[in-house]
């Protein structure tokens, strides 16, 4: 005998529970606890002006269950004994004035009533506090201008350790706000400075904040001193900020840091090893922090933030695992079963690591796994509770099972009153009366006692099975349980019918992509029954009434006798079709194998076996040849500076021909250190079939570069320097890591070349400083290096150095305006073109354009419409600018009309043709003449089409007859084109599919 507290209605009272077994019937109506609320954890600020803590608890059950409250698995046994610290308020347990040596901890609340007894969640119960910093002086941080410095904010302990990290500049509340050479860690709580510049003299504290307790301190100013360099170095990156081993949920956000001091600001990048980025990443505070949203089990795996310069890059890895806490994939459920029989309790939850599975009844342990009862008694009554843990949580599944008993009865389940058979088919009388324990049964035809027989034979569960069925089986059938409550019967007459048979069975058929085919179904059956007929597609139901709008390309439709039409066949539609004809007592099948020839299917398994510098070993598997023998293999490629994802290219093989047969070849000709990824494709007698999936990215080895730089050029400049240029290799080129580029020069009467290296990729132009003597002839060349050595020298390009700048200027210069913003210059070949307008710019503001001195015409840009300019040409070389020529001036022309043309659509009642029509635009006076318009008639998707000019405000097409089409319509005028203006058209065909 035990106290409880009794919670109904919001009232709370007291009464004395005997606990004893007892048998429940069918009709029993009360239920056992049920949780609508349970306790959460709680973080209490310790301190929090509100002295209380409550921990909610409310149930539902019938009769209304009694609540316990449990401390660290210590009763509160508040009805013994007061206590000023614990009160009940409707189930609620309230804790006034919380101490945390009393009461952190974990809290249950213990539901029960006559039915069982039931255990909530566990909440924990935390005090959360944030200590001050210490009040110490912080030492002062001297550091060169252009360097890197770090701020260490040393914070404080505290609880919850989940805090935000601020750093207030000289005063409050003026935060620094970071950017990309400012970078505050909320990992660490550290300020880093990239880069440090004189005005970043000041006094820095760190500011933190508990948003859990809202609570905030700031630590004691940290002087930071710039010490002024009268020549700023310039500093590789350098990664300062490095996340960790990072552990993530699945479905929650994560953030990745990663910072780095240099001079100048280093850009950061991020990748993931082996695969790209997730689709749902963010990158935000200019590439130092990487978001990953909704994190999923496939994100896991290693990412890699790159930090570069032009002074050199610095890179760091490190691994991302990704866990989730316990979730159901199945569960128990309330159960009432009868007195005596099986029953299997099981739970299955996924997660990671994978949960283990405990279960409790009535509040206590009661095993693992699974539960099997291989006869329930009535003592296995009771509230089960299915727990599954890891790691990362723990859930609970609750369900009541009852255990009852009754006499049979055939109230809820009587034998039915008209029952139909087939002749010489199969017969099942279904008895199931609700009965506990289970019944005995028997069967009768009238004064007939049936006994199992070759033909006849009664099922454990009381069914009636006859085989063989013929007309002197008709008539009345009875069956009568008994147990050892009671006894009942119930009776059904049986009649036989004609069986069900297919006369015209369905025969296989080959057919090709796009044809039309039909399978014959036709059947005889008793003429008293309505028959249908049901088509099956490899076990898929074809359903008529959805499947036009399920498959566009499949059309079907049943004819009386039972046909099966099929339009416009696909490869999708090949498998083995069966007809169905049924009536409501039999069926009966007939099938038939539909094969459809088309372009082959994908090949499988795209995988790189062996890696080299140029070439790869490819293997694959043989995709389906879809009813036509394979003749040819295509590989493809893709590599790391692909444009655009579908930018693959065929590549060259060894052999160069694969035949159908082929499942490995060797990809030749690749280009070293490079990132790659490849896939295949079959072609047959139909054609070019589906590319595979793209293999694993892979990288070639790295190897010494064969090819050159362009465009090797040169001059000395003003002060006698030497200046060579180039054009910078691009990046498939480098070969390997650590690519730059060698400048080799001399005088033209030297034996020895002087030469430089240049460590920037990107570079392309090279200063030698020391004064070279005019008229000099000198020999300059450029190659590129890479960790693996050094690649072949470009030509060698002699260059003269001058003794002036030019002194002619350049004759009859010309300008024609070409739009509202663009002109066409020319003059005399003698350069520097520059233009202004001429009352409304500054002429020192000019823009400017070079061209080669081969060139005497070339086109200026961005101008202003309906302007007057005026523009100059000069002559130059390295040693300067040379005389201006005479201004010429000239007119740009009036801009086009900036709005769009309202544009409609119209298809012709015999659907054969498209009319597209548009209001007309008309200018204002600061506007050009609208001369006509331009259509552009293309697929969607492409960025090409055909092209009409027209003046009317109409244009008619054929009504094209598939896929989807843009049809872009701008005005046209002496000052350009205007904005366009869109409508899309569906082909014919996708018109009727929808």
């Amino acid at each position: 005998t035990s106290w409880w507290v009794m919670v109904t209605d919001g009232v709370v009272g007291v009464f004395v529970h005997t606990l004893q077994t007892f048998a429940l019937n069918s009709e029993a109506t009360g239920f056992g606890p049920i949780f609508e609320e349970e306790p959460l954890d709680t973080v209490y600020a310790e301190d929090s002006p509100e002295a209380k803590i409550s921990m909610n608890c409310r149930v539902r059950a019938n009769p209304p269950a009694a609540i316990k409250w449990w401390h660290n698995n210590w009763e509160i046994k508040l009805m013994e004994q007061p206590d000023e610290h614990y009160s009940l308020v409707g189930g609620n347990l309230v804790i006034t004035n919380p101490e945390k040596s009393k009461h952190a901890g974990k809290y249950v609340c213990v539901a029960k009533n006559v039915y069982g007894t039931t255990i909530s969640k566990e909440a924990t119960v935390k005090f959360g506090y944030l200590d001050q910093f210490p009040t110490d002086e912080r030492e002062a941080v001297y550091v060169k201008e252009g360097q890197g410095a770090v701020l260490l904010c040393a914070p404080p302990s505290r609880y919850p350790t989940e805090v935000m990290y601020r750093w207030i500049y000289n005063d409050f509340p003026n935060f620094i706000i970071p950017d990309q050479r400012r970078f505050v860690s909320q990992t660490t709580g550290n300020l880093y400075i990239a880069k440090v510049e004189a005005s970043d003299v000041g006094n820095y504290s760190c500011f933190v904040s508990s948003p859990t307790i809202g609570k905030s301190v700031f630590s004691t100013p940290i002087p930071l001193v710039p010490q002024i360099e009268k020549e700023v170095k310039r500093y590789p990156a350098d990664i300062r900020v490095r996340f960790p081993k990072t552990y993530a949920l699945v479905g929650q956000n994560v953030t990745l840091e990663c910072f780095a001091l240099g001079n100048p600001l280093p850009h950061i990048r991020w990748r993931k090893l082996d695969a790209d980025l997730p689709p749902n990443y963010e990158v935000s505070m200019n590439g130092a922090l990487l978001h990953l949203i909704n994190v999923q089990y496939e994100d896991e795996g290693s990412y890699e933030c790159e930090a570069l310069n032009v002074r050199g890059m610095d890179w760091y890895r490190q691994w991302l695992y990704v866990e989730g806490a316990p979730e159901w994939a199945e569960h128990i459920n309330d159960t009432e079963k009868d007195v005596g029989s099986e029953l299997t309790l099981s739970c299955t939850a996924v997660g990671k690591p994978l949960p283990w599975i405990r279960w409790l009844k009535d509040g206590y342990s009661y095993g693992k796994g699974e539960l099997k009862f291989s006869s329930l008694t009535f003592e296995d009554s009771g509230m089960y509770q299915c727990i599954a843990e890891n790691t990362w949580g723990t859930i609970y599944a609750n369900a009541e099972l009852r255990v009852v008993s009754c006499a049979p009865t055939f109230i809820y389940n009587p034998v039915k009153k008209t029952l139909l058979g087939a002749e010489n088919g199969r017969v099942v009388i279904e008895c199931k009366p609700r009965a506990a324990p289970k019944p005995r049964f028997i069967w009768k035809r009238g004064s007939e006692l049936f006994s199992n027989s070759s033909r006849m034979f009664i099922w454990d569960d009381g069914s009636l099975e006859i085989l063989n069925a013929t007309k002197s089986d008709e008539g009345l059938y009875t069956c009568y349980a008994e147990n050892d409550r009671g006894k009942a019967n119930s009776t059904g007459t049986l009649s036989i019918t004609e069986a069900t048979k297919i006369t015209v069975p369905p025969s296989d058929v080959e057919v090709t992509v796009g044809e039309t085919t039909v399978l014959q179904c036709s059947a005889s059956y008793d003429p008293s029954l309505d028959i249908t007929f049901i088509w099956t597609v490899d076990s898929y139901i074809i359903n008529f009434a959805t499947d036009f709008d399920h498959y566009e390309q499949m059309m079907v439709r049943l004819s009386n006798s039972g046909d099966l039409l099929i339009k416009n066949i696909q490869i999708a539609h090949a498998g083995e079709y069966i007809c169905t004809a049924q009536t409501i007592v039999d069926n009966t099948t007939a099938s038939a194998n539909v094969i459809v020839r088309g372009r082959p299917g994908p090949p499988g398994g795209v995988r790189v076996e062996e890696i080299r510098d140029t070439s790869v070993k490819l293997v694959w598997s043989l995709g389906s040849d879809h009813g036509s023998l394979l003749a040819q293999h295509v590989v493809q490629t893709r590599d790391f500076f692909a444009l655009d994802p579908e930018d693959w290219k065929t590549a060259v093989t060894s052999p160069v021909f694969l035949d159908g047969k082929a499942e490995v070849t060797e990809v030749v000709d690749l280009y070293p250190w490079m990132e790659y990824e490849f896939r295949v494709y079959a072609i047959n007698e139909l054609g070019a079939g589906e590319s595979s999936l793209p293999s694993i990215k892979i990288k070639t080895w790295d190897a010494i570069p064969t090819m050159s730089p362009t465009d090797v050029d040169g001059f000395v400049g003003l002060n006698g320097e030497l200046i060579v240029t180039w054009t910078p290799m691009k990046p498939q080129y480098f070969f390997g890591k650590k690519f730059g580029y060698v400048v080799a020069f001399k005088p033209h009467e030297d034996f020895d070349w002087k030469w430089s290296t240049i460590a920037d990729p990107e570079a392309r132009r090279f200063v030698y400083r020391d004064t070279i003597i005019p008229n000099t002839e000198i020999q300059v060349k450029v190659k590129g290096y890479n960790s693996k050595g050094e690649g072949p020298y470009s030509l060698t390009k002699v260059v003269f150095s001058s003794e002036s700048a030019p002194t002619e200027a350049p004759l009859d210069v010309y300008a024609r305006q070409v739009t509202s913003t663009e002109a066409l210059v020319w003059w005399l070949p003698v350069y520097q073109i520059r233009y202004w307008r001429k009352y409304d710019d500054n002429e020192a503001a000019a823009s400017r354009v070079l061209v080669h001195s081969s060139v005497n015409q070339t086109r200026l840009e961005n101008m202003r419409p309906d302007s007057h300019y005026l523009i100059e040409v000069r002559a130059y070389n390295g040693a300067g600018l040379g005389p201006p020529s005479e201004h010429c001036e000239m007119f740009t022309r009036r801009p086009p009309p900036s709005r769009r043309l309202r544009v409609y659509k119209y298809v012709s009642f015999t659907r054969k043709w498209l009319y597209i029509y548009w209001d007309h635009i008309y200018n204002y006076w600061n506007e050009s003449y609208v001369e006509g318009y331009k259509i552009l008639f293309r697929k969607e998707g492409e960025r090409y089409g055909k092209l009409y000019t027209t003046g009317r405000h109409y244009i008619d097409f054929p009504m094209p007859e598939t896929g989807d089409y843009v049809i872009e319509i701008r005005a046209r005028c002496e000052g350009g084109d205007g904005p366009i203006s869109q409508i899309l058209v569906q082909g014919e065909t996708r018109q009727l599919a929808l």
